[in-house]
């Protein structure tokens, strides 16, 4: 089952609800690839002796990996750190997430500067290219569990929108956005 994604609508409701566009605008795998987001969907129940999993992990060179819980019970101060996630902002390194459990949104901003909701749920996997705008947060259910993954030593800064002349958002916006986006495999 594929991963859903939409066109938002912007709203200043609950950022935890879907704000479907009406009439609801779907986006396709497809053009998140010439977005420079990558997609598996993977086992998550078997993360641990997945096969396919650890394939991936060579192939891109992922050699570091943590696992973060997501919900009030167990992250301390979670209000706060919800609100930062969803803060618009770019890394200079991709962004490599793997629910396991629950679900969550990530949103990403297209060519045309509009937001896409992407939403994550057990099992997708997903590769935000460095230097995209996006943001994160949970959905109603209140939790999900992820696995981080890296290459090389973790790195978590995140730099707040505006960063046009931030390196990667400046390589982001040359093979992305100026041009008609770079084939990716995606699954």
């Amino acid at each position: 089952m594929a991963m859903e994604a939409w066109f938002m609508e912007e709203s200043e409701e609950d950022q935890r609800l879907p704000h479907h566009r009406n009439p609801k605008q779907f986006v396709s795998l497809n053009k998140l690839a010439d977005l420079g987001i990558i997609y598996w969907h993977l086992n998550a129940k078997n993360y641990e002796n997945d096969e396919e999993l650890e394939k991936i992990r060579k192939e891109r060179g992922y050699n570091y990996m943590d696992l973060l819980d997501l919900c009030p019970e167990k992250l301390d101060n979670y209000e706060q750190k919800l609100k930062n996630f969803f803060t618009e902002h770019i890394h200079a390194d991709e962004e490599i997430r793997y629910c396991l459990e629950g679900s969550g949104y990530f949103d990403v901003r297209d060519k045309e500067d509009r937001w896409i909701r992407i939403w994550i749920k057990e099992g997708d996997m997903i590769v935000l290219p460095a230097g995209i705008y996006h943001r994160f947060t949970l959905d109603k259910g209140n939790y999900v569990k992820l696995m981080r993954l890296f290459v090389g030593e973790p790195v978590w800064a995140a730099y707040n929108r505006p960063q046009e002349e931030h390196p990667a958002r400046k390589e982001y916006t040359k093979n992305f956005v100026k041009n008609l986006g770079v084939a990716l495999e995606a699954h």
